[in-house]
């Protein structure tokens, strides 16, 4: 008997060792509302990397709210930059799934399905890629909150509101046809947009000060005012190697924001090369010139935007 105790004693502590070594190997990463990594202090969701400090081809990794309740589950092929593959679920703060879909590479692929708050069925929506290789998203099924099917196959009348917004239009083959109106209630405004089969033709917003913002593209990247390639020259000829990092090669990895003015703000390490490069990169975004602000239907809003620097030494 005392045997058969010593036996379970040894097991349950076997357990538990292996239990915290498993713990141990994971990694804690604070986000902010942009989902950019910082202090503990001002966060609003945490992410837990299974198996960080391990070596694989791919991680799981998990988003919680603050209140600690799971908000997404998905695989990446990197542990430091998400790059999506595979089926990734998202969750509302009570436990309802709110969609599910596959990552090919960090984009949409397939079929994706989600549901309202409550757990009914929302929207059958297919990612497909077209002959120049953009995903286009296509309306295939959606329920309003009253469970009617206001389009179905592909065809009928889309109308969606939120706490945020609301858009409504026809959906001709899965994609947006006529005339489109929404609004934003957190920005004041509101929009009108043309579409012929699929594609935007022309879009006016009116903002809360009764402006009027004409577009082509419902959305716009921030970009360099002289272009990419003059953007990453200067940073080629302003990037500071120190002599014991001449041999040093790798890639690093950062986020920063482009605000509304077009100033690059809060540049932030992701995946760094060390010897004091990733400080210099730092500096470097925080002394470049303003940027093209991102547009949302034609007004400047706050983007972050995610840069790759590669670093060649002889």
């Amino acid at each position: 008997m005392k045997q058969t105790l010593r036996l379970l004693f040894f097991i349950l502590i076997a357990a538990k060792a292996f239990s915290q070594n498993s713990l141990a190997a994971n990694k804690l990463i604070y986000l902010d509302s942009m989902w950019v990594p910082c202090s503990e202090d001002n966060y609003k969701y945490t992410r837990l990397v299974e198996g960080y400090y391990s070596d694989k081809k791919s991680y799981v990794y998990k988003d919680y709210y603050k209140s600690g309740k799971l908000k997404f589950i998905a695989t990446t092929l990197d542990k430091d930059i998400m790059i999506n593959e595979g089926q990734a679920v998202s969750y509302y703060e009570n436990g309802n799934k709110k969609y599910t879909v596959n990552y090919v590479k960090t984009r949409k692929s397939g079929r994706e399905f989600s549901w309202y708050e409550n757990g009914d069925i929302k929207s059958e929506i297919d990612y497909i890629e077209d002959k120049k290789g953009k995903i286009e998203g296509k309306i295939n099924n959606f329920w309003n909150p009253e469970k009617e099917r206001i389009v179905a196959d592909g065809n009928g009348y889309y109308s969606v509101k939120t706490e945020n917004n609301e858009e409504a239009g026809k959906v001709k083959d899965g994609q947006p046809d006529g005339t489109w109106t929404g609004k934003d209630f957190k920005r004041k405004s509101s929009f009108i947009e043309i579409y012929e089969n699929g594609k935007l033709i022309s879009g006016i917003t009116t903002d809360s000060l009764n402006i009027k913002h004409t577009y082509s593209t419902k959305y716009l990247q921030p970009s360099p005012k002289n272009g990419m390639d003059s953007f990453y020259s200067y940073v080629g000829k302003s990037m500071r190697i120190p002599a014991e990092a001449r041999k040093v090669s790798g890639k690093i990895y950062m986020t920063f924001v482009v605000d509304e003015e077009g100033n690059l703000i809060d540049p932030t390490i992701l995946k760094g090369v060390g010897y004091g490069i990733d400080e210099n990169a730092v500096q470097l975004i925080k002394e470049a010139k303003k940027w093209n602000p991102g547009k949302n239907r034609g007004i400047p809003v706050r983007a972050l935007y995610k840069l790759p620097i590669t670093i060649i030494t002889k």
